[in-house]
């Protein structure tokens, strides 16, 4: 089994009400696990955030706290709910409506990896889902929780950024329509996981380092976004999508030769978005 569930790096003193995530940049794949899966070593490793736990490796040092997945996207899916179970992969399971995301093979268990191909040749029992929820899944959202909670306690909120990273290609269709391609995708459910201004200075963060910014399409934020995000009582969720292009060779799954130099980028954006929720900035937006 993957060797833990996650990983939380934490500032000597948060000093912001901003907590960072990742929960698909996990990449600890047991070796029992690529023996079952029909993929090689590397297919499998396509639908994962590649690298995205290093580009926001700083984190802790401006002040807040950064919780990354252990466990990799193939095998369980921090970015969907617990009971988003698929019956095409999961043996027994009891009659229940299907989200599109597990129509798709993309449930909390998922079934394909990038392009619909398949993980498996054949079905999973139950047990062994719930033993991946149980082990890997729930201790990763408990953690993030009392992160928010402890976050809200000592700043009147807290304020979520979940980060991600998108094919190149995922953008095409929005090029086809005559669309500018974005570098960045900022989700927040089309308003409803965040209040405006704090998605505003997150859009500038990234616009001042040469960005170009859209929001919510392709991606407005899944179950992190919309389980999390709750602007009424002080908790905001925000999800944030950038173009692998930019800092990694896709097929090969490696970083770029320039990608320290796009690291150092992340880094302003980083301390820009932590200014963000720090007491002085929460007075003057309140």
């Amino acid at each position: 089994m993957p060797k833990q569930a996650y990983s939380l790096s934490r500032p000597t003193s948060q000093t912001s009400s901003v907590v960072f995530a990742s929960p698909h940049s996990g990449c600890d794949y047991p070796e029992w696990f690529l023996r079952r899966t029909l993929l090689n070593a590397h297919t499998i490793r396509s639908s994962e955030d590649a690298f995205v736990d290093r580009l926001f490796q700083s984190v802790p040092r401006f002040g807040s706290p950064f919780l990354v997945a252990g466990a990799p996207r193939a095998f369980v899916d921090f970015n969907r709910s617990s009971d988003e179970l698929d019956p095409a992969l999961i043996q027994g399971l009891r009659r229940r409506p299907i989200t599109p995301r597990v129509a798709s093979g993309l449930g909390v268990i998922p079934r394909v990896v990038a392009n619909g191909r398949a993980i498996y040749n054949g079905k999973l029992v139950q047990e062994e889902a719930n033993h991946r929820i149980e082990t890997y899944w729930r201790p990763y959202h408990n953690r993030l929780q009392s992160l928010l909670d402890e976050t809200c306690a000592t700043f009147g909120r807290a304020i979520l950024i979940d980060c991600h990273s998108m094919p190149h290609e995922a953008l095409d269709t929005l090029v086809r329509t005559g669309v500018p391609r974005p570098d960045v995708v900022l989700g927040d459910r089309f308003g409803a996981s965040a209040d405006s201004y704090i998605v505003e200075e997150i859009e500038s963060a990234f616009a001042l380092e040469g960005l170009r910014v859209s929001r919510n399409a392709p991606f407005a934020g899944a179950y992190v976004t919309q389980h999390y995000g709750r602007p009424v009582r002080k908790q905001h969720a925000i999800q944030i999508e950038i173009d692998r292009s930019l800092y990694m060779d896709e097929a090969r799954i490696e970083p770029r030769a320039d990608f320290g130099a796009f690291q150092l980028l992340i880094d302003r954006v980083i301390k820009h978005i932590i200014e963000i929720g720090k007491p002085r900035q929460e007075m003057a937006a309140e």
